[in-house]
């Protein structure tokens, strides 16, 4: 088989749940998580690299904390390390070239218009919406500004100076509900036991220090920067953010909620279960110039093209596959019998009711 345009993740579903907690408390923005506000709000497990397990663990420890209230969501994240630097000081230019700090919100887990928000350590943001991910032919609406948005930067250390004294960076970012609601299925502040997805990412490039300061290193021979390192929250088993449907579960809880209350839905791993058979549908329009009409060409694809054992046994549900000249559509029940989930080709989840 050729090469694959959209690769099946290296991981199996296991996203990680995570209770935010309703915080009435207080707030004062100023990058600082050694605050009141934070402190009894619980930390994320420190973020693997994008690929999951079979990358080594990150040089630097990097964890976020999540918090709510009826206006906010309140994000903080902690950025070990200490190689801080940052060079890109124009709002919405491409921040990852910079090391950074990434968050992403899906609110109806359709995997579509969902939002993006960059940050380096001298906080130059870049917030983007994006219509459905890049390899579903999404596009990037660079002109969006999430309005009330706020965020700033601490850092502990020297900026930009390779002196030894650097420690950390952190960051928090405030995001009210009225910029999200256009992207949620029933435009309204969630509530109590419902999810949003999200991720967050941390880009780091390698560097060298010379003449007193931070450059990227590059690659033998060339003028061309080694590869960033990738950590994120949730892996993707690939490198590229943009698998939504791998994101984190991000529970609203009470103020004393834990991820111990929630799960998963069962109507999510079906989801899963119809995006690996749309995952199996991508590889053979690449391999035969139109998509398989037919269920059982899809699993046998699949054991071909799938990285990892848990993703290749496809549950054993009553799917309808529905083909046009171009697109396709596999359902299967929902968990109640009373409503049907759906998966297009240009990888959009869908709930029916029946």
């Amino acid at each position: 088989m050729k090469q694959i345009r959209i690769p099946v993740p290296a991981v199996p579903f296991t996203p990680p749940v995570y209770a935010c907690r309703f915080n009435p408390k207080p707030f004062t923005l100023d990058g600082n998580l050694d605050k009141d506000f934070w402190k009894d709000i619980p930390f994320t497990d420190p973020f693997p690299d994008i690929e999951g397990d079979i990358r080594p663990v990150p040089r630097f420890r990097t964890r976020a904390k999540i918090a709510w209230d009826q206006e906010n969501l309140y994000i903080g994240a902690v950025l070990e390390g200490n190689e801080i630097w940052a060079t890109v000081t124009e709002h919405d230019d491409v921040i990852f070239r910079d090391n950074d700090f990434e968050i992403f919100i899906d609110p109806d887990s359709d995997t579509q218009v969902y939002v993006e928000y960059e940050m380096n350590a001298i906080n130059t943001t870049w917030d983007l919406l994006l219509t459905k991910a890049y390899r579903d032919g999404g596009k990037p609406v660079n002109g969006l500004e999430l309005k009330g948005l706020q965020s700033a930067v601490h850092i502990e250390g020297n900026l930009n100076q390779p002196d030894g004294a650097a420690r950390l960076w952190s960051v928090e970012v405030v995001i009210p509900f009225t910029t999200l609601l256009e992207c949620s299925e029933e435009k309204r502040v969630p509530l109590c036991g419902e999810y949003y997805r999200m991720n967050f990412s941390r880009v780091q490039w390698k560097v060298d220090v010379a003449d007193s300061a931070f450059h990227k290193r590059l690659k033998p021979g060339t003028d061309t920067p080694l590869p960033e390192d990738n950590w994120v929250w949730a892996p993707t088993g690939v490198i590229n953010i943009h698998y939504p449907e791998l994101w984190a579960f991000v529970f609203f809880a009470g103020e004393k909620g834990e991820a111990s209350d929630f799960r998963i839905p069962e109507d999510e791993y079906r989801k899963w279960e119809l995006r690996k058979l749309y995952y199996a549908q991508q590889a053979y329009l690449d391999e035969h110039g139109k998509f398989a009409d037919r269920l059982e060409d899809l699993f046998k694809i699949l054991e071909e093209i799938s990285p990892c054992e848990a993703n290749k046994t496809v549950r054993n549900l009553p799917y309808q596959l529905t083909n046009t000249a171009h697109t396709f559509e596999i359902t299967c029940p929902a968990e109640d019998g009373k409503h049907l989930l759906s998966i297009l080709s240009d990888g959009k989840t869908t709930v029916f009711p029946l």
